[in-house]
């Protein structure tokens, strides 16, 4: 079961590096770099807490999981500049692989966070005909 979430998790991270990208390139018509950037990131997130819910872990979504959501990539950020600063200062890593480090330690944490998060989110979540549990 891990392994197939695993599975939808990369492809549906990959999915939505392409739309956010996309994105991306069609606010930068209207809009300068950075806030295209900004809006596209923020459009990621929603993107991404969709096609979790649904997709990858296959849960309910809810308001609670859905506000809980960007946390995720809050510590996936800090995690990763962390790791990117460590690679280059402390392993002397070129800083054009750092980001691959970065990325090999960020991709598993924001899979297993997010897994957490829906998952138990979903059973805090009140079913249908169901008390929720307290």
């Amino acid at each position: 079961m891990v392994l197939h979430e695993g599975a939808r998790f990369l492809l549906a991270g990959a999915l939505n590096t392409v739309a956010t990208y996309a994105i991306y390139l069609l606010l930068l018509s209207v809009l300068g770099y950075t806030l295209a950037y900004s809006v596209a990131f923020i459009m990621g997130i929603f993107i991404a807490y969709a096609m979790n819910s649904r997709y990858v872990f296959r849960v309910a979504a809810s308001l609670r999981t859905f506000a809980l959501f960007p946390l995720v990539y809050v510590a996936q950020y800090l995690v990763g500049v962390a790791a990117l600063r460590i690679a280059v200062i402390e392993f002397g890593v070129q800083q054009r692989y750092a980001l691959l480090a970065s990325i090999m330690l960020t991709i598993p944490m924001t899979f297993l966070l997010s897994r957490l998060l829906l998952k138990r989110g979903s059973e805090l979540s009140p079913q249908p005909g169901k008390p929720p549990i307290s």
